[in-house]
């Protein structure tokens, strides 16, 4: 059974920072992209930014330039570390994984999620 479990979520003020971490643990045979979504109260999950296994990201443009994801590929961890935060930030963000659970298979795995909230 594979598991993304999120910390790191809460409440800071307008231009303050969070960082955001997730582990994946299981039976684990390698990770591919690891990303970041969220979603707002009465609006649709949205990427944040992703990151494949060699490296490359991309970051949605609401984004670019404050969050910056990362990922630590020996402990099955991907980081968001987020800048100068914005009150429309505001939302449950979901770590994501695409995991090789055996030699032919690579399933979608979803975090819990975790709070946070930027107040004005």
């Amino acid at each position: 059974q594979v598991q993304l479990v999120e910390s790191g979520g809460g409440l800071v003020q307008a231009g303050g920072s969070l960082r955001l971490s997730c582990a994946a643990s299981g039976r684990i045979f390698g990770i591919n992209a690891m990303g970041w979504y969220r979603q707002a109260p009465g609006k649709q999950r949205e990427l944040v930014a992703d990151i494949r296994n060699g490296g490359s990201t991309n970051h949605a443009d609401s984004v670019k330039g404050r969050f910056t994801i990362s990922r630590d590929n020996a402990k099955n961890m991907v980081y968001l570390q987020m800048n100068s935060l914005k009150p429309e930030d505001t939302a449950v963000y979901y770590c994501n994984a695409w995991i090789r659970v055996n030699f032919g298979t690579v399933n979608e795995y979803w975090g819990q999620g975790t709070q946070v909230t930027v107040a004005p």
